[in-house]
């Protein structure tokens, strides 16, 4: 065991669940890797066969309880369109966690990551941009997506993580192109099949903290109430999520119009990550969304949001959240959407 894992067992902040996170991390030897001039190989993990669930145990990216089969399988990310021709998406209810990142024309598109729920099928999926390694990196696993620019394609696959591109050979019997939607906007990853196949990969660490109850979230201890969040990437890209108390969600709207999935029910959220961030414009044409470094932002959990602010030390590092006390930032078990908003002209945030 790490020094530091060590440490987190014995601070006074230490609590039954989290010393049940860092004893199941260590056991299944989960470990953040630097990135490196070579490119790096995935991490391989033996993959736990029972499948009741393990006491005190939780899903790495949500909190939530999980069997011992959830612990163990590797997370899979995905870059996913949000054009209209794009709408609904396949499969994006029932990711963890979804980042929304400003690209060009002032439109936005998706990284989504799968680990606790992973759909038969998603997508539509779309090509890969220079922000997309940072994200990606921190959750290992594997990642897919429909191509992109070659400097591009080459930043991903300089990643800890298992790449899958649309018309490369190990992702033929994984990928399709439906009749439903018209190209670009109809790659389709068979996602529950590739994950079977990728079995021995290890499981994410957990990225965000969270608490053992909703009630627990840093938001409803010391949050102020929050009815809607409006967050405005440009004058085509005006996204806002309403608090729904009977559903105990947050409800996602864009343009003014309820953003609704397959089943045409409204997209929904437990946990809302609003983060202020630069835009980085060293591609002409291509705004890259700087994540390394530090910034503010605000969490909203159960109607109630908190000021924030965000910081991440490398590629491989996950994002860290705290009060502006320093605290560590809980979030209320479940789903989260991150909405990379960028400090540019046209771009807001609002609380009402």
């Amino acid at each position: 065991m790490s020094r530091l894992a060590a440490s987190r067992l014995t601070s006074p902040a230490a609590t039954p669940m989290r010393v049940a996170r860092v004893l199941i991390a260590c056991l299944m030897g989960v470990s953040l890797l630097s990135a490196c001039a070579e490119r790096p190989e995935p991490v391989t993990s033996a993959t736990p066969t029972a499948t009741e669930d393990a006491p005190g145990a939780v899903a790495p990216l949500t909190g939530e309880s999980a069997a011992l089969e959830i612990l163990g399988r590797p997370s899979l990310a995905a870059k996913i369109g949000n054009d209209v021709e794009a709408r609904p998406q396949r499969g994006l209810e029932r990711a963890d966690l979804v980042f929304e990142e400003l690209v060009e024309g002032g439109l936005t598109r998706y990284v989504a990551v799968w680990q606790s729920q992973i759909p038969e099928e998603l997508g539509p999926l779309r090509s890969i941009r220079p922000m997309d390694p940072d994200i990606i990196s921190p959750f290992g696993g594997i990642v897919a997506y429909s191509g992109g620019q070659q400097i591009f394609v080459d930043q991903m696959e300089n990643t800890p993580v298992k790449n899958f591109i649309h018309g490369q050979p190990n992702a033929d019997p994984f990928m399709y192109r439906s009749k439903d939607k018209p190209a670009p906007h109809n790659v389709i990853l068979r996602a529950e099949k590739l994950i079977d196949d990728q079995k021995g990969l290890a499981a994410p660490p957990t990225q965000f903290e969270h608490a053992e109850t909703a009630e627990g979230a840093s938001a409803l201890q010391g949050g102020t109430p929050v009815a809607t969040i409006h967050a405005t990437f440009s004058a085509s890209r005006q996204q806002s999520w309403a608090w729904d108390a009977t559903q105990g969600v947050f409800l996602r709207s864009q343009q003014g119009k309820p953003d609704l999935d397959t089943d045409g029910k409204t997209r929904s959220a437990t946990n809302v990550i609003v983060l202020r961030v630069n835009i980085d414009n060293q591609y002409p044409g291509v705004p890259k969304t700087v994540l390394i470094g530090s910034g503010t932002g605000h969490v909203s959990t159960g109607g109630q949001v908190i000021p924030v602010t965000w910081s991440k030390t490398e590629a491989t590092a996950p994002i860290t959240l705290t009060t502006e006390a320093g605290e560590p930032i809980l979030l209320a078990p479940g789903n989260a959407w991150v909405e990379l908003v960028p400090l540019i002209s046209g771009a807001e945030v609002r609380f009402e």
